[in-house]
């Protein structure tokens, strides 16, 4: 029989922060590991929505080590630890019962094959983009390398994570020319010899992107890939916006629905008790903008965009005005609805990527969250 093998808390936080990384949260975000020691085994994993004092007492009950939520634990400055709150009364059961909590919000709703990804799938989009696109995010590299060692270098940078442009990969470009350098007395030198005179060779310029999330990764792996002893290369800031991460999606239906149809479309997908409809129900639309959670900020941006209709949660009155008046439709289809799928995907995306590892964590998902509003 196989024995069993338990990743560490700090394991499981590089595999959260490899599919959403912290750099793509908003600057008031407060995302990562908030509770727990990261040297812990983990046995047993719970993924939820909320961090509730409800939801922490299910993950006691199952011994769950480690909580992930969306939502954050601690989200403003802590001015005192007390149960006289939600807030308090998890985070003192969480100490008492050795519960790790990580918490992936903002940067999950920003990431690639994030949370907008899947809301954006569960209501039949395609051709999808970030709405809002992230500009500072990619990077230019460029590095030189000795004739004939070229594709090695590559195939090393494109495996870190180098290279993508939109549905491409691999993507480069190389020019031939000719490199100098003069080996020092304690050098160990691929070309010339320690201290010797100084050397001209036929190097290619290679260059590439790369997403800021994949950085490290990249060069290391070029560095370890590389024949010389000290590497050159460069790294440029670019002003590239991506589309492939930032807020929102915008997508197509298969084929043009009227609003109220495709509203009953969303209602049937996220399970809703109920939604608010925003626009003329007869109104055709083909062209969709999704958000989880608290959207209404990218109305201006939908319609820049010639969106037909904006799926989101939390709109408010003059919010709504403002989208008639742009000629926006709207579907509020609440807080809660538009981000509870997070919890089994979320939970389907750590069980893969703790498989492929070897690792036999069990990973749970909350079954007593609801959606706090209830319709009459």
């Amino acid at each position: 029989m196989q024995k069993k093998k338990f990743p560490r808390v700090q394991d499981i936080v590089g595999l959260i922060h490899a599919l959403a990384p912290p750099s793509l949260a908003e600057e008031w975000d407060n995302v990562g590991l908030q509770v727990g020691d990261p040297a812990a085994e983990v046995r047993r994993v719970l993924v939820a929505l909320d961090p509730s004092h409800a939801v922490m007492q299910e993950a006691a009950a199952a011994d769950a080590q480690l909580l992930i939520s969306h939502h954050p634990l601690i989200f403003r400055p802590l001015k005192n630890l007390t149960p006289t709150d939600d807030v308090g009364r998890a985070l003192l059961l969480a100490a008492r019962t050795e519960i790790a909590v990580l918490c992936a919000h903002t940067n999950l709703d920003r990431a690639r094959a994030g949370l907008n990804d899947w809301l954006a799938e569960a209501l039949g989009l395609s051709q999808t983009t970030a709405l809002q696109g992230s500009a500072g995010e990619l990077f230019k590299l460029v590095v030189f390398v000795p004739r004939g060692y070229e594709e090695a270098v590559a195939a090393a940078l494109f495996e870190g994570g180098a290279g993508h442009i939109g549905d491409y990969d691999q993507c480069s470009f190389r020019t031939l020319g000719r490199g100098t350098f003069r080996p020092g007395a304690q050098s160990d030198p691929f070309i010339g010899s320690a201290g010797g005179a100084r050397e001209t060779v036929r190097e290619m310029r290679l260059e590439t992107v790369v997403p800021r999330e994949y950085l490290q990764r990249a060069i290391q792996r070029m560095i370890k890939a590389h024949p010389y002893e000290e590497v050159a290369y460069d790294l440029i800031a670019l002003h590239n916006r991506r589309i492939d991460i930032g807020l929102g999606r915008l997508g197509r239906l298969d084929q043009p629905l009227a609003l109220d149809a495709f509203a009953e479309q969303v209602r049937v997908a996220l399970s809703c008790q109920a939604l608010r409809v925003v626009g003329d129900g007869a109104r055709q639309v083909s062209k969709v903008a999704v958000c989880s959670g608290s959207g209404a900020s990218l109305i201006g941006e939908a319609a820049r965009q010639g969106v037909d209709v904006l799926v989101t949660g939390d709109v408010k009155y003059h919010e709504a005005q403002s989208a008639l008046t742009q000629g926006l439709a709207l579907i509020d289809a609440g807080h809660f609805p538009t981000e509870r799928i997070v919890v089994p995907r979320l939970a389907d995306c750590l069980r893969e990527r703790l498989d492929e590892r070897g690792w036999t964590t069990e990973v749970m998902q909350a079954k007593g969250e609801i959606d706090p509003f209830r319709m009459l």
